[in-house]
């Protein structure tokens, strides 16, 4: 449960960090308002032309006695509407980062300087860590598309649809979003997808804590893009201990117990360049 707080807590210091940093707050704010237009845009494209598009591919209903063409394409289309709804918070901030790849990168390596001095290298070029994270994107995207198809089947079930299927929503949600944002610093120090993914599934708690408030906050209109460079900057912190490394904690873990059995992520260019 501790952990649970851990999180927490990294998430708080990044948005501290970020109003401590103004500068780096405005730059931040700039992909996510790019995202937000786009996502928008989208929804507004669906409310107005939805109906249409669920008429033209139910076109076997034209023959059913009324009411029922209106009730059953009504309902498609409120289905459709919350589904795009759904995976706009969950593809939300892998877009915005690789939209924002260049900001939050420099946001990320300012973060790790404020703490250590100096910020790890990956030594790629940039259209290389570019390409490396619009592929770990779309891997991570796809998994978050099937648990959102599953998550939002299971939400007919009664009872269960309406109190523990929207929690494990969040979790899940919140999960893939503490991965997203950790990859800016951990792909700095050359740890993988895979890596990244054991190691945060050995610390559940500690995802959970932080990406879970995170998820539900971005449910809120506009509130992702003013806490995403904050998120970004708590992301820094917690890929730290993730790493092994001094996260200028006041109750520093040593690197043991901060990683706990399997949580440690090995890091090849975790160290000064």
């Amino acid at each position: 449960m501790r952990d649970l707080g851990r999180g927490f807590g990294y998430l708080m210091k990044g948005q501290r960090w970020v109003a401590q940093h103004g500068k780096q707050y405005g730059v931040g704010l700039l992909p996510g308002l790019i995202t937000l237009l786009l996502y928008a845009a989208a929804l507004v494209a669906l409310a107005l032309w939805g109906t249409d598009f669920v008429g033209w591919a139910t076109p076997f209903a034209d023959d059913w006695s009324a009411p029922w063409p209106g009730l059953f394409r009504g309902f498609l289309t409120a289905l459709l509407f919350a589904l795009a709804l759904l995976l706009s918070v969950i593809t939300f901030t892998a877009v915005t980062l690789l939209i924002g790849q260049p900001f939050y990168e420099s946001l990320s390596e300012k973060v790790d300087i404020s703490v250590a001095g100096f910020a790890p290298e990956s030594g790629l070029p940039l259209w290389r860590e570019l390409w490396i994270s619009a592929r770990d994107s779309l891997r991570i995207v796809v998994r978050a598309v099937i648990w959102g198809v599953l998550l939002f089947a299971l939400g007919f079930v009664p009872v269960v649809g309406q109190t523990v299927v929207p929690v494990i929503g969040f979790m899940v949600t919140g999960f893939f979003l503490v991965e997203e944002l950790t990859a800016v610093a951990l792909q700095r120090r050359g740890v993988e997808l895979r890596d990244r993914l054991a190691t945060l599934r050995g610390r559940k708690m500690l995802a959970w804590g932080f990406g879970t408030p995170l998820a539900v906050a971005f449910l809120v209109p506009f509130v992702a893009v003013f806490l995403m460079p904050g998120a970004v900057a708590g992301a820094t912190l917690m890929a730290r201990e993730l790493a092994g490394e001094d996260t200028g904690d006041d109750d520093p873990q040593g690197p043991d117990d901060a990683s706990g059995p399997g949580g440690r992520v090995s890091s090849a260019t975790g160290g000064r360049p």
